[in-house]
């Protein structure tokens, strides 16, 4: 028994995002150095994408519902609320990211590195926009926060984590995790 809880505490470690700051802590962070913050987006019920998904047409897409509308805009006043100072918001190109940047932060760019690469038809540029994405990470050298609001994939490939539909995760260039936070 001493050992099934010796293995099953270090499975616990090895799999558990490490969160070494309280959120108090976490808001002080994200209030005075910039980091790299990446928010899957919010809820939108369902698994994946129809096959017949056009990403300029959200009707094809799978999207934030109701409670995935206010997640979104409780994201944004816990940033507002806090005076956590942003220098720019990035999105996937899916709608429901794109969505989830505009009701949280009104203000955002899209940027293809942040898109999903869940389905087959999308797996094929995983390697490329996770490079662009490194790549654009290594030359920001903003002092304030990079929000990027993203895909399960993305940030699971990126950080080595798995996360909740809306939750934050902050990292430094370097992609140590500091903390998350579970919105819903």
């Amino acid at each position: 028994m001493k050992y099934f809880i010796l293995i099953l505490s270090l499975i616990l470690s090895i799999i558990s995002p490490p969160s070494t700051y309280s959120n108090d802590e976490l808001i002080l962070k994200l209030q005075s150095e910039g980091n790299i913050v990446f928010i899957r987006h919010a809820l939108a019920p369902g698994n994946g994408d129809p096959d017949y998904i056009d990403l300029n047409d959200c009707n094809t897409q799978r999207n934030l519902n109701k409670t995935g509308i206010d997640q979104s805009k409780r994201i944004g006043l816990f940033f507002e609320k806090n005076n956590i100072p942003i220098d720019k918001v990035l999105s996937s190109e899916w709608c429901r990211c794109k969505d989830t940047a505009k009701y949280a932060f009104r203000n955002f760019q899209t940027f293809k590195a942040l898109n999903s690469f869940y389905d087959e038809k999308f797996y094929k540029f995983k390697n490329k926009q996770i490079k662009d994405l490194q790549k654009y990470i290594k030359d920001w050298d903003g002092n304030k926060n990079l929000i990027l609001v993203t895909h399960y994939v993305v940030i699971s490939e990126m950080l080595n984590i798995g996360v909740s539909s809306g939750e934050i995760v902050i990292s430094n260039k370097n992609y140590n995790i500091i903390g998350s936070i579970d919105t819903q």
